[in-house]
């Protein structure tokens, strides 16, 4: 039996997409999954970057000058990437770096786009880990899936 298929519009209003992104694969496939959900919408993405320093308190702050001299250097890779990745498949987006943990900061990079003026049109997209660490300890995807505020989309 086939089952009937809607062709109905899609909803009024702006869709915005916060991806993480660190140039892995997994941020590849959430990426290519937000062009994809928002084709035939008018919306934004939103790829941010987080830079976390494992341990702020414990480095020097030297230590801590030259990491985000590194981070300046991976921000800008990261750009040309995303631009390069969204080149002619989305007309509007964006990146931010943020800095702490990462699932604190795509939810809050979500929640400002929320309280903007998007309502319920904005949802979190990212890949899901591979590591098996993160089988043990938890991935950025586990705990945004238990505390995120707005839709999560998890990309396999």
């Amino acid at each position: 039996m086939l089952t009937s298929v809607s062709t109905a519009a899609l909803p009024a209003g702006d869709l915005y997409l916060v991806v993480g992104y660190d140039g892995s694969a997994a941020a590849g496939r959430a990426l290519d999954a937000a062009v994809s959900l928002l084709r035939g919408r008018a919306g934004r993405i939103e790829v941010v970057y987080v830079a976390h320093i494992p341990y702020a308190g414990a480095v020097s702050a030297a230590a801590q000058a030259e990491m985000e001299l590194n981070f300046d250097e991976v921000e800008q890779a990261l750009r040309t990437e995303a631009g390069e990745r969204l080149r002619g498949r989305s007309e509007s987006w964006g990146l931010v770096r943020r800095q702490g943990l990462i699932a604190d900061q795509l939810i809050a990079v979500a929640q400002t786009f929320r309280d903007a003026d998007a309502g319920e049109r904005v949802a979190i997209v990212v890949g899901s880990s591979s590591h098996a660490m993160h089988r043990v300890v938890g991935s950025v995807a586990v705990s945004l899936a238990r505390h995120s505020p707005v839709p999560l989309v998890i990309v396999p």
